[in-house]
C-alpha cells in the first residue's frame, strides 16, 4: 500500500479553497481524447465522395478551432481502433467509421490530415493505439485478425482480444507503432487498454504486459527518440494506506504496472483514467504525482460523467478535480471531446476561464535537456493591420528534424517569458507572424521536439534586445544526501507547503510542513525549492543538487 498522511490530504482541501484559478502555470498538459470508434467524437458523417471528404475535414477543423479557443495543447487521436486504422496500414484494414464500410479507404489519409491541422494550431498530436481489444466477434477487424494471425487471437464472451501471454503479440503491436512513427510526424504514441481484460479467466502476469510495453518502447525510440510514449492506466494504481481502491486498480486487478514503467524509463507520460468522484479521486491523483519519478502525469477526467445519461455529476465535481490537478502540478485530459465541446453543464465555458492562457508542454528533460540557441534578430514592421514579426532561425541541439517557436507579448513593458499570461502563440512552424496590435513589446523563443525552450530574442518599441532567460537570484545550495533534503526555516513565509521545481520551472515534488522532503526518486541534477503560503504566495528558499555518486 502507498502511504498517505491524513494531514496532507486535509491540507490540500484547504489549499484548494484559497488558490486562485487564475494562477495558471506556464507548463501544463491540457488534453482531450478524440474518439473515432463508431464516430463517437468524429466523424459524424461518411466520406463516400469528394463532398463527403470535405464535410468530414471541415467538421474536424471546427472541433480543433473550438479546442484551440480553450487552449487545449494535446490531442490524443484514436488511430488504431479495434484492429482497424485511420491511415493506410500494411498490417490492418481501414476503420469503418470513416467511409461507412470497414476495410474501405475514405479517399484521403486521415492521420496525415489530423497531424497537419493539429500542428498548424500549435497542438501536439499523439496516435492513440488501442492495444489488446480487437472488437466484437462479428466485427471486420476481429475477423481479419483471426484470419491472418489466429494464434494471437482469443475470445472472451462476445469480444475478441489479442493474447498478452503470446510473445508474438508484443512484436505485432510494436510493428503497428513503428509503422506509425516511421510514416508520420506524430508527437507521441498513446497506448490504451495495455492490460489484461478484467474478465480474464487465467493467471495474469504483469511481466507479459511489461514485455509489450518494452518492445514498443524500443521500436519507437529507435525510430524517433523525441516521440513520447504514454498510456492510460486504470485510474487507481493500488490501495493507499487510508483509501481503498475497492478492488479496481491497475496493479493487482489487471497486471498493469504503470508507475514502474515511468520509473524504468519505459513511459514518458501517464494519463490515468480517474473517472471517479470525491475521495475516489483526490488521494489517488496525489499518489500518481508522488510516484511520477519526474515524468509527466496527466489526470484523465470523466467529463462524460456530467451527462444526465451517465452519472449526472454536478459541474462543481469537475471543478474540484481540476483544482486538485493544478494545485499538485499535474495536467488534465478530458474524456471525451464531444462532452467537452457540447458544453455539458457549462464545462466548455468553464474551461475558457480555467485555461485562459496558453501553456507549453512540460519538457521531456529525461530524454534530452540541451535547449536550442536563441532565435536571431527579431524585427517588427508596423502595418495598418497590426505588427509583422520576423526573426531568424535558432540552432537545434537535439537532432530532431525541426524547431518550433513561441511568441510572447506585453503591452506595458518588457516581456517576461516566465509568465504564462504573456505567452501568445505556441509551437509556431514559421519564422513570421502578423498580430492584430501595434506598439507592444515582443519576445520569441525556439523550442525543440523534446520541449526544451531557448533564451529569447526580444523587441521593445525603443529598440531590439537579445536576452536570455531572466537571471536567477543567487541561491545557496541546500543540504541533501540524495535521499532526503533538509528544508530550511520558512516560518517567516507562513508556509504550509514546499514545492520542488526543475530548471525548466516545472513542479516535480511537493511536501508539507515537515523538516525533510524525500527526493530519492528525482533524477540527478539541480533543482529549486520554493515555499507556498496558504494565500498562494510563493518564495524561493534555495537551490540544491542531487548527486548519488557516493553509492558507487
Amino acid at each position: 500500500m502507498r502511504k498517505m498522511r491524513l494531514k496532507h490530504y486535509l491540507f490540500l482541501l484547504l489549499l484548494m479553497s484559497v488558490l486562485p484559478v487564475t494562477a495558471q502555470p506556464k507548463y501544463e498538459v491540457r488534453a482531450v481524447w478524440l474518439t473515432t470508434l463508431g464516430g463517437l467524437d468524429w466523424p459524424r458523417s461518411y466520406a463516400h465522395d469528394g463532398m463527403g471528404i470535405t464535410a468530414q475535414q471541415e467538421a474536424f477543423v471546427r472541433m480543433l478551432d473550438q479546442l484551440q479557443a480553450i487552449n487545449v495543447n494535446t490531442i490524443l487521436f484514436q488511430t488504431r481502433v479495434r484492429a482497424t486504422t485511420v491511415y493506410p496500414s500494411r498490417y490492418e484494414p481501414w476503420e469503418g467509421s470513416l467511409s461507412g464500410q470497414p476495410g474501405k479507404s475514405p479517399g484521403y489519409d486521415v492521420l496525415q490530415f489530423a497531424i497537419d491541422e493539429c500542428h498548424r494550431r500549435g497542438m501536439e498530436i499523439h496516435a492513440w493505439v488501442c492495444t489488446i481489444p480487437i472488437g466484437k466477434l462479428k466485427s471486420y477487424g476481429y475477423k481479419e485478425m483471426r484470419r491472418r494471425h489466429p494464434a494471437l487471437v482469443m475470445k472472451i464472451g462476445e469480444e475478441g482480444y489479442m493474447n498478452p501471454d503470446k510473445p508474438q503479440t508484443a512484436d505485432y503491436l510494436a510493428d503497428i507503432c513503428e509503422e506509425i512513427v516511421k510514416g508520420y510526424d506524430v508527437d507521441g504514441i498513446h497506448l490504451d487498454y495495455i492490460r489484461y481484460p478484467e474478465t480474464w479467466r487465467g493467471r495474469m502476469q504483469a511481466s507479459n504486459i511489461t514485455r509489450i510495453v518494452r518492445t514498443i518502447h524500443q521500436r519507437v525510440k529507435q525510430q524517433k527518440p523525441w516521440v513520447k510514449l504514454s498510456c492510460s492506466p486504470v485510474g487507481k494504481s493500488g490501495d493507499l494506506s487510508r483509501y481503498s481502491s475497492r478492488g479496481w486498480n491497475a496493479t493487482r486487478r489487471v497486471a498493469q504496472d504503470a508507475q514502474q514503467w515511468l520509473c524504468d524509463g519505459l513511459m514518458d507520460q501517464l494519463y490515468p483514467m480517474q473517472y471517479f468522484a470525491g475521495n475516489n479521486f483526490m488521494p489517488f491523483a496525489i499518489d500518481w504525482q508522488e510516484q511520477s519519478c519526474g515524468r509527466t502525469i496527466v489526470s484523465g477526467l470523466g467529463t462524460y460523467m456530467l451527462s444526465p445519461a451517465e452519472r449526472d455529476w454536478p459541474l462543481e465535481e469537475l471543478q474540484r478535480q481540476l483544482s486538485v490537478t493544478r494545485s499538485i502540478g499535474i495536467g488534465h485530459c478530458h474524456f471525451r471531446a464531444k462532452f467537452l465541446l457540447d458544453d455539458i453543464k457549462g464545462i466548455y465555458d468553464y474551461m475558457r476561464h480555467f485555461d485562459a492562457h496558453p501553456a507549453l508542454i512540460p519538457p521531456a528533460t529525461w530524454l534530452h535537456a540541451i535547449a536550442p540557441t536563441a532565435p536571431t534578430r527579431l524585427v517588427v514592421n508596423r502595418q495598418p493591420s497590426g505588427d509583422e514579426l520576423l526573426w531568424g532561425g535558432a540552432q537545434d541541439r537535439s537532432g530532431a528534424p525541426y524547431l518550433l517557436y513561441n511568441v510572447y507579448a506585453s503591452k506595458d513593458g518588457p516581456v517576461d517569458i516566465r509568465r504564462a499570461d504573456q505567452l501568445m502563440v505556441t509551437r509556431l512552424q514559421d519564422t513570421r507572424l502578423v498580430v492584430p496590435m501595434t506598439g507592444w513589446h515582443y519576445a520569441v523563443t525556439a523550442v525543440d521536439r523534446y520541449g526544451n525552450e531557448s533564451p529569447a530574442a526580444s523587441y521593445s518599441p525603443s529598440g531590439y534586445q537579445s536576452q536570455p532567460h531572466a537571471k536567477r537570484q543567487a541561491a545557496h545550495l541546500l543540504e541533501n544526501d540524495g535521499h532526503y533534503l533538509l528544508i530550511p526555516d520558512r516560518n517567516r513565509f507562513d508556509a504550509r507547503l514546499v514545492t520542488v521545481h526543475d530548471l525548466q520551472g516545472r513542479r516535480v515534488l511537493s511536501a508539507f510542513n515537515e523538516p525533510f522532503i524525500l527526493i530519492d526518486r528525482l533524477p540527478e541534477g539541480m533543482y529549486e525549492l520554493r515555499s507556498l503560503s496558504k494565500k498562494g504566495v510563493q518564495h524561493r528558499l534555495g537551490h540544491f543538487i542531487v548527486r548519488r555518486t557516493w553509492r558507487k
